[in-house]
């Protein structure tokens, strides 16, 4: 088992060789407008796998796709020849989901806006539901009787 901060320099390495290769040495039409998104690596350093994502249409990833499988061993090979550990990690392709997650929270977003706007348009209509100032002030409240009596007899007690 490798060190975690040893796994991931290696899984940093990978993802730059990886997208060296594909803009520099790979020739071929099929191949997409890729950027290698992460890379990921076991803790025994056997198996990476490196996340992608693709601008185009659907064709054009499943094209991008084709080619990255096609060429794996090509691909690994110069991640061996660069790498510099013992074992070579074996390589997966994985599209990654990140364009369809930001469209999602984009929507979710939008959707906040637009029920934001709509509580601020009913609270710019609102009134409050009774007085304008709810709360009573000490020179507003009228002393009965009652309370009087019932002042003088605590300041009787006291007295006592």
């Amino acid at each position: 088992m490798a060190d975690p901060a040893r796994a991931r320099k290696i899984a940093d390495r990978i993802k730059v060789i990886v997208a060296e290769y594909l803009e520099f040495r790979l020739k071929d039409e099929r191949l997409g407008f890729v950027t290698i998104t992460d890379a990921r690596v076991t803790g025994d350093l056997q198996h990476a796998s490196v996340f992608y994502t693709v601008f185009g249409s659907d064709e054009e990833r499943k094209a991008t796709a084709a080619v990255l499988e096609a060429n794996k061993g090509r691909i690994r090979s110069a991640v061996g020849k660069q790498i510099g550990i013992r074992l070579t990690p074996s390589l997966e392709f994985i599209a990654d989901a990140i364009p369809e997650g930001a469209a999602h929270i984009e929507d979710l977003v939008a959707q906040t806006r637009a029920r934001d706007e709509e509580l601020a348009r009913a609270a710019a209509n609102a009134k409050h539901a009774g007085e304008p100032d709810p709360y009573r002030k000490p020179a507003d409240r009228p002393v009965s009787d009652e309370m009087s009596h019932e002042l003088d007899l605590d300041v009787d007690v006291e007295a006592r």
